[in-house]
């Protein structure tokens, strides 16, 4: 099996490792069929353990390999970090306020609540979509850095990017997939906007194969784009929500447990 996939160009073999990060991502959020009742109690745990994995994953999975690139690549690095993780919460904060203008000059087309939980709902999307971005380059970049025999590039070491990408892409489809379901949407609707998060995965991997030379001055700027955007929906929207349970210090410890799990995936993985 190794042989086959080593006798295939970068291409396919980036294709092929997206994919399976995009099925990983798929296999999380079809846990929601799991579910027979909504509990509001367990959703809003959901929510808390979704900040968690949101928060490890914007420092481990994109800040600091985006400060890292920065400096390899002979960049300032706080500069270009300060600068991608603020880009990322503004491009939330404008996207917010331009739907409330919206919202403002268009009252009539929804109530109230549905218009709360669109927002909300389209944040978490937008947000974990806009983080598997730069991870799909990653991984494109990886096996793009094999195939033109750039110096430590190695297939096994692309390959491991993959497999710890595509797990820590397990609890995102979760994260994605039990906020929707909590906010009334069918299982099926959560289960597809939680795999829909990841298939920017394989589009972004080719994008990465095929610019993998000229892509490197870009990731440092995306991965911590991808982290303010993070930030930004973890601290304005999924926090807050959790915290309306009256159990609000259980709620912090599914943060904390969250966390946990992404910094150890990242960790042990990276």
């Amino acid at each position: 099996m190794f042989d086959w996939f080593s006798s295939l160009s970068p291409v396919f073999q980036a294709g092929l490792a997206c994919i399976f990060t995009w099925s990983v991502t798929a296999l999380g959020a079809s846990l929601v069929f799991l579910m027979k009742k909504i509990n509001k109690t367990f959703m809003d745990g959901m929510l808390g353990f979704a900040a968690g994995v949101m928060i490890a994953a914007s420092f481990w999975s994109l800040l600091s390999p985006g400060i890292q690139q920065a400096e390899e690549l002979g960049l300032n690095a706080w500069i270009m970090a300060s600068l991608g993780f603020i880009s990322g919460g503004l491009l939330l904060f404008i996207s917010d306020n331009v739907y409330k203008l919206y919202q403002s000059h268009h009252p009539r087309h929804r109530h109230e609540s549905k218009q709360e939980s669109f927002k909300r709902c389209l944040m978490l999307i937008v947000s974990i979509t806009i983080h598997n971005i730069p991870e799909g380059m990653a991984v494109g970049v990886a096996f793009g850095s094999v195939g033109a025999h750039l110096p430590g590039a190695t297939l096994t070491g692309a390959l491991a990017v993959a497999i710890g990408i595509g797990l820590q892409n397990f609890p995102e489809g979760t994260a994605v997939s039990f906020p929707l379901r909590r906010e009334g949407y069918s299982r099926t609707k959560a289960f597809f906007y939680g795999q829909l998060s990841g298939v920017v995965e394989p589009i972004a991997g080719i994008i990465g194969v095929l610019l993998v030379l000229k892509v490197q001055l870009l990731m440092p700027f995306l991965l911590c784009f991808a982290a303010g955007a993070m930030i930004y929906v973890v601290v304005q929207e999924l926090i807050p929500e959790s915290q309306t349970n009256k159990q609000k210090d259980l709620m912090a410890l599914f943060t904390l447990i969250g966390f946990s799990v992404m910094m150890i995936l990242d960790v042990a993985l990276g």
